[in-house]
């Protein structure tokens, strides 16, 4: 007895409804099998009723209950147009080096029980334990059904292409947005800076749309060198006239009169910082800056005045000082002006006081009088906006109104806050001249790169050949959509092989590929949209983990097959790890040690997946051809190639795509060289096990050797033209340092698999579904171990007192954890049986999401966060994570286009082709003399 998708029929009103009651009155399958009757015949009979309709009533209620649980795979299973499935899966044995799976093993695996495929495509097993013929009638097939309907209701809808529309429609719409906002609000970051911003945390201190950099004592000497400072007002700009020389100078103390000029000059950069006493906005202030109008040697490059709180206090708040003070900054706004020519000029707006913690001589200090005379300032020196060049600083008076509080006297700031002032101004004044990447605040979009103007021209190119091609009716309907699966909606693979792609295909993807780096250009080099820094807290990185991994444990399917690390949860291990990488990169996670550990174990089990990989398709396959070199290559590198032209960054800024390509290309050299052992040579003779170890041996040689000699390390890597794919900022530092910290992690892979496969192969351990890896006894006692170890490790790492200390020794423990994961996850037979198809999704596109981040996810190559939607970080965060997972998988797709029109199988062209990107290599080489000074992105 069977479901058809086929059947038509129909049921009257009447038996509906008594079939609907029946069906709210019952709890169990077993009242709806005693209700349903299925036949094989083109017809149901329900009680004594024929029925005629595909649907019931009641059927339809379980549709839609089914629909909501089908959503997450409606995502995933619409990707399979025309050959993409079998695309795909040559993408993952290019990336991975795990072997498909043979035609008996899949025979197998379907066999071992669920709904059959024909019947219900994509469907969850039911019942593994049973035969197919017998295990699914009645209520269960009533459920299979309607999951199968649901779906299909749901990929008509929600799936992945629509999602990219969507997006598209969302950048444009934000595009535009923040386009009108800044033509008609102002666009000047430098207004943002100075004028709102608020606190992330305890004098932490976010400007209004832009970033802030951290000067320390090198960078601000840098910027200050041969310059002069001066502050002009009353005790309140005293107190930030040093703790803006404290910045220069972390040593500096308060000395000197508080009532008279303080002097203050650092020698090794020449910089000049001087306070001058004048309490209140007199004529003796006009005489000051009259006369630095009249001798422009003396004038300095910065001039930062304030007053008012005196003017209240001497003349009890009266109207008429108001007034004056009024009629003499009007005056004065001349000056300010002219020296404005040369020199910036910041006028600071009083902040606010604590009313009951003023002395009694300064009750009349009210923030209501306070609040008066900022209005007379911003009237008389900021009255046409538009073109005046006095700043008004005004971002220390919010921050001051959290911390006003705190001040120990009622009217002068806690030191917190002015430290807050004193960054502000340094960022106003130096971001131009230094140009920091996390410092988008007073600087504008650098001018494109040669390099970047090459990069337009190609995309552009491509796009007007499309065009004219298109014009001419070439490739016009020349591939036709596949028919789609009746039942579940989903593309049906070609019977036949499908031919190479046309002139257009490549074209296209390459259009594509140009309108997504125009988005990466706006979001990262452009200034046409914001950007925020981090700031961690531990609910920032906690409360998303904890709703990710729940989320991931309620997508739970089984797997094609139990085997050991098999392709789902691989993918599966990959996709909980980069969505563990992303939260710990958007929270700033780095700043608490014991994630930052845990997170590197995650860096080098990527690592360990290479060498397990990779390993285990050489020795399997013996595959070491030309063809699968150049396809792993490209895969790889293509995006981080094109990120390097589009963003002006060097190859090694993307550390974990060199740090792969070099491990892929050691691995292929180890197993590759003479002699050439594999599983098939190792079947007939033992002895070329120990071949293989041997090779191992030597490999693990020449780490500890690279290890333990920096010198002949960055001497190798520092070789032309070496150098331009391994430095950063002219130094191999940071490439040392990524390849040492995680250089045992490939190794280990790779002698993992071959214990793995040697034992897989001798029938030692038990991959059937279910069942546990080994025996009871082994298992139990290695499961213990497991734990134990797994916990040990994260003990350690919580009890690590810094940075370095943990990564001397994370090289050597690292696999610890990595083995005690594989172990909890596998021994058991239950937990080899299912994955999380929401990780396993997100697996398949690890790369491209960890690269991406870099830029349209996060900001400030890496050190800030992106801002969409600016005033909403929870709504921000969402909306700029699904166009960021968007963009990511259609790279991921037109890099698998790409790569099978640039990479033939023929040996011939692929040799042309091989020569040509050499010869353009070169050119570019040539012509690009290395990018600017960047810093490297976060540990991750």
């Amino acid at each position: 007895m069977e479901i058809r998708a086929g059947i038509h029929s129909t049921v009257s009103c009447n038996s509906s409804l008594a079939l609907t009651k029946k069906f709210k009155t019952t709890n169990s399958y077993t009242n709806l099998r005693n209700a349903l009757v299925v036949v094989e015949s083109d017809s149901v009979v329900v009680g004594q009723c024929r029925t005629r309709t595909l649907l019931t009533c009641e059927l339809y209620v379980i549709q839609l209950l089914s629909s909501l649980l089908c959503f997450h795979s409606a995502l995933m299973d619409e990707e399979t147009q025309g050959s993409y499935e079998e695309k795909e899966e040559e993408k993952e044995d290019v990336q991975e080096g795990v072997p498909n799976r043979t035609a008996a093993e899949a025979a197998a695996a379907s066999d071992s029980g669920g709904v059959n495929a024909r019947t219900v495509p994509g469907v969850p097993e039911l019942c593994a334990a049973s035969p197919p013929s017998g295990c699914c009638h009645g209520g269960e097939k009533m459920a299979v059904l309607a999951y199968s309907l649901g779906k299909r209701e749901i990929n008509q809808y929600f799936n992945i292409k629509n999602a990219k529309l969507i997006s598209s429609v969302i950048v444009v719409l934000l595009l535009l947005i923040h386009t009108a906002s800044r033509y008609y609000g102002g666009s000047d970051t430098c207004d943002w800076l100075l004028s709102s911003g608020r606190y992330l945390g305890e004098n932490v201190w976010q400007p209004y749309g832009c970033m802030m950099h951290k000067y320390k004592s090198t960078d601000s000497k840098s910027c200050l060198a041969d310059k002069r400072v001066a502050f002009v007002g009353d005790s309140r700009i005293r107190q930030l006239s040093y703790s803006f020389t404290k910045i220069i100078d972390p040593e500096r103390k308060e000395e000197g009169n508080k009532h008279e000029d303080i002097p203050f000059h650092e020698d090794s950069s020449s910089t000049n910082v001087d306070f001058f006493w004048y309490p209140e906005a007199n004529d003796s202030m006009k005489e000051r800056l009259r006369s630095w109008t009249q001798d422009r040697s003396s004038t300095p490059d910065v001039i930062v005045l304030g007053a008012a709180a005196w003017s209240i206090k001497l003349h009890s708040g009266s109207s008429e000082t108001l007034q004056r003070y009024r009629v003499n900054l009007t005056t004065m706004a001349v000056t300010l002006e002219r020296l404005a020519e040369d020199a910036e000029v910041y006028w600071v707006l009083q902040d606010p006081v604590n009313e009951e913690a003023l002395s009694a001589d300064r009750k009349m200090i009210t923030n209501h009088q306070l609040e008066l005379y900022n209005e007379a300032a911003a009237d008389a020196l900021n009255g046409s906006k538009r073109s005046a060049r006095v700043k008004l600083l005004a971002a220390t008076r919010q921050a001051a109104m959290e911390t006003i509080v705190q001040s120990s006297d009622g009217l002068h700031l806690p030191q917190g806050t002015l430290n807050v002032g004193a960054m502000i101004l340094m960022n106003a004044v130096c971001n131009k001249r230094t140009r920091p990447i996390d410092g988008s605040c007073c600087q504008g979009a650098r001018p494109p790169s040669l390099l970047q103007k090459l990069a337009v021209c190609v995309f552009l190119g491509c796009a007007l050949v499309l065009l004219g091609l298109h014009a001419m009716g070439y490739g016009r309907h020349r591939h036709r959509p596949v028919p789609p699966d009746v039942e579940s909606l989903e593309e049906r693979k070609p019977t036949t092989a499908p031919g190479p792609p046309g002139l257009t295909a490549p074209l296209q993807a390459l259009c594509r590929m140009g309108v997504i780096m125009a988005y990466f250009y706006l979001c990262d080099r452009a200034d046409t949209f914001m950007k925020e820094q981090k700031f961690y807290t531990h609910a920032t990185f906690f409360v998303p983990l904890v709703y990710v991994v729940v989320l991931g444990l309620f997508f739970n399917e089984s797997t094609k097959e139990t085997k050991l690390l098999n392709r789902e949860q691989t993918d599966e291990w990959k996709g909980w790890m980069q969505l563990v990488i992303l939260i710990y990169h958007i929270s700033g996670a780095s700043a608490f040690l014991p994630v930052y550990m845990h997170v590197r174990v995650l860096v080098a089990a990527y690592l360990f997946q290479t060498g397990y990989g990779h390993f285990s398709f050489f020795w399997l396959k013996g595959d070491f051809g030309l063809y699968r070199v150049c396809q792993v290559l490209f895969r790889l590198n293509f995006l981080v190639l094109v990120l390097c032209a589009v963003m002006d960054r060097s190859y090694q800024f993307y550390y974990f795509v060199p740090l792969v390509t070099f491990w892929f290309v050691i691995i292929y050299a180890t197993m590759a060289l003479w002699p050439q052992v594999l599983q098939k040579r190792a079947n007939g003779s033992g002895m070329w096990h120990l071949g293989i170890l041997t090779k191992l041996l030597g490999l693990l040689l020449l780490i500890c050797y690279f290890a333990n000699s920096e010198g002949f390390f960055q001497s190798l890597f520092s070789v032309w033209p070496l150098s331009k794919l391994f430095e950063l900022n002219g130094s191999i530092h940071e490439w040392w340092f990524r390849w040492k910290l995680d250089r045992f992690a490939v190794i280990h892979g790779m002698v993992f698999a071959f214990i793995y496969l040697v034992l897989q192969k001798s029938q030692r351990m038990f991959e059937g579904r279910g069942e546990a890896l080994f025996s009871a006894t082994i298992s139990n006692l290695l499961l213990c171990l497991s734990v134990v170890s797994f916990m040990a490790y994260s003990i350690w790492a919580s009890s690590c007192k810094n940075k370095t200390e943990c990564n001397e020794m994370h090289p050597y423990i690292s696999v610890v954890q990595i083995l005690a994961f594989i172990l909890i996850r596998n021994i058991p037979g239950y937990a080899r049986s299912v994955y999380s198809s929401f990780f396993a999704w997100f697996g398949k596109i690890s790369l491209e999401l960890f690269i991406c981040q870099y830029h349209i996810w996060l900001a400030a190559d890496t050190k800030g966060i992106l801002v969409l939607i600016p005033g909403f970080p929870s709504l921000n965060i969402l909306v700029s994570t699904f166009v960021f997972v968007c963009v990511a998988h259609e790279i991921s797709l037109i890099t698998n286009d790409l790569a099978l029109v640039a990479i033939p199988k023929e040996t011939g062209p692929l040799l042309k082709r091989l020569g040509a990107a050499g010869g353009l290599a070169l050119v570019v080489l040539l012509l690009t003399t290395g990018t600017g000074s960047v810093t490297a992105p976060g540990a991750a």
